[in-house]
């Protein structure tokens, strides 16, 4: 089996917060996920995201995966 490769998705979390006056707590609690696993996605360490994570965020944060996620350049 390959070594596993590090990943370039990078999360955009930390804009739109600022841009919907939301915080990370407020996020956390909405979702139903810890502020210490948002934090994990805001930095970029996270290694994997449920679906339905996912689903939430962007249902309260109002936008498409896309908007949360992009593929970091080389």
């Amino acid at each position: 089996m390959p070594p596993e490769e590090e990943h370039r998705v990078q999360a955009h979390l930390d804009r739109l917060l600022a841009e919907r006056g939301m915080t990370l707590s407020e996020l956390a609690a909405r979702v139903g996920v810890t502020v210490v696993n948002l934090s994990i996605l805001k930095n970029d360490r996270a290694k994997a995201i449920r679906f339905s994570t996912l689903t939430a965020i962007c249902r309260e944060l109002d936008c498409q995966p896309g908007d949360l996620l992009s593929i970091r350049e080389d």
